[in-house]
């Protein structure tokens, strides 16, 4: 049998996926420099009400409190030893969460970047990292996750090493990477590039796609960037609820419910099937964006100077790829819009 994600994808034109996990977390009484993946044991009444806000707000997809849960981030808080318990107890309130929520809800078990930089340009091997997610996917397919779910990943050699260790557990799985560096990751791949990578993989994920980044309209320049590739498969959108702004020694995004359900229509109509939010991303903002999906119909593939004109300006003038006429969502002139 298919798992739960590949069957709903077969059914559903797109899905909705959850908000901000941090943001929320924060929200909750979370200190700076704690890591929320231990609130899966000292908290877990904390854990579970993250997960039902997204998914009474309408979520079909909710992503696991494991974003840290490897051992390489781990041991910053003298916890590398404790892999398995952390992200097994992660998963275990999650299915408690979605097997009650009377629908199909997918759980995603979510699996950030190691920390480390990979070779040649850090000390980080590509046979450590493959181990180093194995470990912590081993982990969360045992306690019962639906799909793995790598994210804000910068590095291709980090991305082909986690598909690697996601092959050698035979588990369904999503990857996102962050373009938050004038349109290219931190370490300079565009979203044709990551369409050209995920394209080669031999164990390629399910769905593919953005998270985190700038601001909701860089997210969905990246969008347009991919479906201009071809991908073959499904992609993720998943953008911060406006742009960061600090105030009174906290961070605050300034995206309103309102600014996201134009996002999430917006994302919807620039080709991607799998949309939510990510830092600041709240249950009100999903809310929204659920209703704005069910009630507003499908129009056409926006142009940049729509979605900038709806969501903001973009942070950097090109999309990364070095050529602004011919960046996705600019027609070339005589050129008709497919």
């Amino acid at each position: 049998m298919s798992d739960l994600l590949t069957r709903l994808l077969e059914t559903r034109d797109w899905l909705m996926a959850d908000g901000a996990t941090g943001t929320n977390l924060f929200n909750m009484g979370l200190s700076s420099g704690e890591a929320p993946e231990m609130w899966n044991i000292e908290e877990p009444d904390n854990i579970r009400k993250l997960y039902r806000g997204a998914v009474e707000a309408g979520s079909d997809i909710f992503l696991t409190n494991t974003f840290g849960g490897n051992a390489s981030r781990l041991k910053l808080h003298g916890a590398a030893n404790r892999v398995r318990e952390i992200n097994a107890a992660g998963v275990a309130l999650a299915r408690e969460v979605a097997d009650a929520a009377g629908r199909p809800v997918v759980v995603a078990a979510s699996i950030g970047p190691t920390g480390e930089i990979m070779a040649p340009m850090g000390s980080l091997t590509h046979e450590i990292a493959v181990e180093i997610f194995h470990e912590q996917a081993e982990a969360l397919k045992d306690a019962g996750a639906d799909v793995l779910w790598i994210e804000t990943i910068s590095a291709a050699e980090e991305f082909r090493a986690a598909a690697e260790a996601f092959a050698r557990v035979d588990m369904p799985w999503c990857g996102t990477m962050s373009f938050d560096t004038a349109g290219r990751t931190m370490m300079g791949l565009t979203s044709a590039q990551m369409v050209a990578m995920v394209d080669k993989l031999a164990n390629p994920p399910i769905a593919f796609g953005a998270n985190c980044g700038v601001g909701a309209a860089d997210l969905l320049r990246t969008v347009l960037g991919f479906v201009a590739a071809g991908p073959e498969r499904p992609v993720i959108a998943k953008g911060n609820a406006g742009i960061p702004k600090y105030h009174d020694g906290h961070i605050h995004y300034d995206g309103t419910p309102e600014l996201m359900a134009e996002y999430a229509v917006l994302a919807r109509d620039a080709g991607a099937t799998i949309i939510g939010g990510c830092c600041g991303t709240m249950p009100e903002h999903l809310k929204a964006m659920r209703h704005a999906l069910e009630t507003r119909p499908r129009g056409p593939r926006p142009t940049l100077d729509e979605i900038a004109g709806k969501l903001g300006g973009f942070s950097s003038a090109s999309d990364g790829t070095g050529d602004d006429d011919a960046a996705p969502g600019r027609e070339r002139r005589g050129r008709r819009r497919g």
